[in-house]
């Protein structure tokens, strides 16, 4: 019997990791764009994955024809597994988008988490607990109650204090606790399972979901070291990033510089671009090595279209084929004109990304452009953003503003219009007000506008989370900016990575004590060799963070 596994397409998200998955598995996936009985009548096992907003996705599916199939399919009692907005569509509704009924299969509704005392969306690595999993000494379809999973949602089913957690309608479930919040993680009955979580982007773990679904999802003893009680909750991220530009010989490398300088003078007197690796190869090691995401951020200026920098694309594709831990790129993704007159979406140029393994776009200088014209039409909101259109068909998960500022020193808060802080560290004059300049252009240009302001307003178009870089502190392995991060962190409720100046453990341990930020990046620390992610991560573990560790 050839061993293929049909997966639900209706182009939303990044598929060409879970097709990676499998087949990294030994399955053949089959894509299902159009719905048909006859297709569905020869399915023995089907994937049904979802990404992005809830009423997009459900549109879609009532769009294409596939709502009573899939009904039809779940009756039969053949194998599903559900991911994400897969699980979701199981339920009645969602506050997300209420009025577009779900399946109906689960009699409860999805609601938006309380962001009083937690970042909006949930993205990170939590558990997935199963009541009285432990004390069965079973896991159920792969899923151990220490592992840790990859989540990225805003909106869950929300466990009332006094639920029960073993059941859910009929459904047995496994909850995880996202602040003060408790909700469900995953669904099963019978040959049926659903997660909220993403196996394919799970790591060692989700495979070994995925594994267990292709092969039949008997339950699994576990192992002694599997009922050892370990922390529970959502991990602190550490995030490998790879500055990826065109050398002098038009190769693409890994590179890092001072202040975004990355030209360096070779032997001979040269000026040439600072080679530090591969891309591909690199991502594979930092994904072996336990790094929680990875990062590709594309400096190269492009020549003429995005869209057709194969080779930026190709890395992707590869990269995806071995690593199963998130994957985001920034780089050129904006509103753009093809050379034959072609006017091409910053959405389109985001699904090219997506399609070729990218689960999240970063985007840059076209967020702060966005965000003047933002505050200049008096804070209102035109749809005409970057950040607006890809988050209205892949959900603001799937959107990250990289931001570029640097200290701007005033004497006092009356001097500039921007919001400013009192530093701990004055400026060259003896000044003790600071306040944070965007810029773009890879930092080439400053921006009348602040930090403060930028995040406000990218998150209002629909950002989902903030790469946070300093000009000041880059390659100078002096730790991160700590009041810039608190100054971010106090201006949004979504997540913020902390990014720029770390080089060494040490720097992380602080800026997740003193901060509130939601994960921490790491470049050249990594690239040099002179730290390796699982030392970071050891370190953390034995100062008593919560850390992925498998």
């Amino acid at each position: 019997m050839t061993k293929t596994v049909h997966i639900i397409d209706v182009e939303s998200g990044n598929l060409r990791s879970m097709c990676n998955a499998i087949e990294c598995l030994g399955y053949q996936p089959i894509l299902i764009k159009e719905a048909s009985k006859e297709a569905f009548a020869g399915i023995e096992k089907l994937i049904f994955p979802g990404v992005g907003n809830y009423g997009h996705f459900l549109k879609q599916l009532q769009d294409r024809g596939f709502t009573q199939l899939i009904k039809e399919y779940i009756s039969s009692g053949r194998p599903l597994l559900g991911v994400c907005v897969g699980l979701q569509a199981f339920f009645c509704g969602s506050e997300e988008s209420p009025n577009l009924p779900g399946l109906g299969l689960v009699n409860a509704t999805l609601r938006k988490f309380d962001d009083s005392d937690k970042a909006v969306p949930h993205i990170g690595w939590n558990d997935a607990i199963r009541e009285g999993q432990v004390a069965s000494g079973q896991d159920y379809c792969g899923i151990k109650p220490y592992s840790k999973y990859y989540f990225v949602n805003s909106y869950a089913c929300i466990l009332d204090a006094d639920a029960s957690l073993k059941t859910l309608d009929g459904w047995d479930i496994t909850y995880s606790q996202y602040g003060n919040q408790k909700f469900v993680s995953s669904i099963s009955r019978g040959k049926v399972i659903a997660t909220q979580f993403h196996p394919e982007k799970s790591g060692k773990a989700g495979l070994n979901i995925l594994r267990s679904f292709l092969e039949g999802c008997d339950p699994v003893a576990l192992t002694p070291a599997e009922l050892t009680t370990s922390p529970r909750g959502l991990t602190r991220r550490v995030i490998a990033c790879l500055d990826v530009r065109s050398n002098d010989s038009g190769d693409l490398v890994v590179t890092k510089g001072d202040q975004y300088d990355v030209r360096e003078k070779d032997s001979n007197g040269g000026d040439g671009v600072r080679n530090l690796g591969k891309p591909v190869e690199m991502a594979e090691k930092y994904y072996l090595d336990g790094a929680d995401e990875v990062t590709f951020l594309n400096i190269t200026s492009f020549r003429n279209c995005p869209l057709r920098d194969a080779p930026m694309l190709e890395v992707l594709k590869q990269t995806s084929k071995t690593v199963f831990v998130p994957l985001t790129v920034g780089g050129g993704i904006r509103d753009i004109v093809d050379p034959d007159g072609t006017k091409i979406p910053a959405l389109d140029v985001a699904n090219t990304y997506f399609m070729s393994g990218a689960d999240k776009v970063s985007i840059g200088s076209d967020s702060v452009i966005a965000a003047e014209a933002y505050y200049n039409r008096g804070r209102v909101l035109d749809g005409s953003s970057p950040m607006e259109q890809i988050s209205k068909a892949y959900g603001v998960q799937a959107v990250v503003v990289s931001v570029d500022p640097k200290r701007v020193y005033v004497a006092n808060p009356s001097d500039t219009k921007h919001h400013t802080i009192k530093t701990a560290f004055p400026g060259p004059e003896g000044q003790e007000y600071v306040w944070y300049q965007c810029t773009i252009s890879g930092g080439r240009e400053s921006r009348d506008l602040g930090v403060y302001e930028l995040v406000q307003a990218v998150e209002a178009m629909g950002c989902g989370e903030v790469l946070l870089n300093c000009i000041d502190r880059d390659g100078s392995n002096a730790g991160f900016d700590l009041e810039l991060i608190d100054l971010a962190k106090s201006a949004v409720k979504i997540p913020v990575i902390a990014s720029s100046g770390a080089g060494k453990p040490e720097h992380f341990e602080q800026v997740f004590r003193k901060t509130k930020t939601d994960a921490a990046l790491g470049a050249g620390m990594f690239h040099r060799g002179e730290y390796k992610v699982s030392d970071v991560k050891s370190y953390l573990h034995k100062q008593g963070l919560l850390v992925r560790d498998e």
